[in-house]
């Protein structure tokens, strides 16, 4: 059976999108998963979450895929060889650099954006599922991933300017779905950060539902645990099972499964 593909995509900044992918992946993987993290933003902060430092070999992970794109030969490795393992059980990642952003240009040039969707369908036998981290822009790799993958995940942040540029990402996601990859769906809206007591967010997340929007019924709560969790390299799954954000990763990859 050919893996569940999820890309996590907003073009918005800091609303956890490499949060909620490495954890997830990680109670996925947790689950009896076998998980594959596939991090396209050259900050690279999945990678660093995963493996405590980005692997300085450009000619592994994501920038070394992506640049064997560029330059086919006879001896081109499969997608499988640049993969790198992590240390926690079936949990593995391709990770990113930030050759990536040099990458792009030459990529967008010789139009290499449905290339991505080939490697996952060679990586789709080896793994159950693949989580797409991207970066904040709708750029080249962005798109890649949306016509790669199946599933889409929205981070939001109970914001104002995170809910007009929410209208905007869902458009976008759209029209990715009419003109290249008909399989796409929204899988949901992810409520990151909530404080229940504060009314903006409560008020916020009720207004998205009453349009019918797809918020997923999980949210995550704000807590400085998470903070612990990115400097440890640790998802929280493995980090503090027991804590109260654990908890809601572990209930929101429930809902999703």
């Amino acid at each position: 059976m050919a893996a569940v593909r999820r890309v996590v995509f907003n073009q918005k900044g800091g609303v956890g999108k490499s949060t909620i992918t490495v954890n997830l992946a990680a109670v996925a993987a947790q689950a009896g998963r076998r998980v594959l993290v596939l991090d396209l933003d050259a900050q690279a902060n999945a990678s660093h979450y995963l493996l405590g430092v980005v692997p300085d070999d450009t000619g592994n992970g994501a920038s070394g895929l992506f640049g064997q794109m560029l330059n086919i030969s006879l001896y081109a490795r499969t997608p499988a060889e640049f993969v790198l393992p992590t240390r926690f059980e079936r949990l593995s990642v391709l990770p990113a650099h930030p050759e990536l952003a040099e990458l792009m240009p030459k990529l967008e040039q010789r139009y290499k954006m449905f290339k991505l969707r080939e490697a996952l369908d060679m990586l789709s036998q080896e793994y159950d599922e693949i989580w797409i981290d991207t970066p904040p822009a709708l750029n080249f790799y962005t798109r890649s991933a949306l016509i790669a993958a199946s599933r889409c995940l929205i981070p939001f942040d109970c914001d104002a300017f995170s809910r007009q540029a929410l209208y905007s990402l869902l458009a976008h996601v759209e029209e990715i779905r009419a003109d290249h990859n008909p399989a796409l769906a929204v899988e949901g809206i992810v409520v990151n950060q909530f404080q229940p007591r504060a009314a903006l967010p409560a008020r916020l997340v009720g207004e998205l539902r009453e349009e019918g929007l797809p918020v997923l019924e999980v949210p995550l709560s704000a807590s400085v645990k998470i903070r612990e969790s990115h400097e440890a390299s640790c998802p929280m799954i493995h980090l503090d099972p027991r804590h109260k954000l654990a908890g809601e990763f572990m209930r929101l990859y429930a809902r999703l499964a």
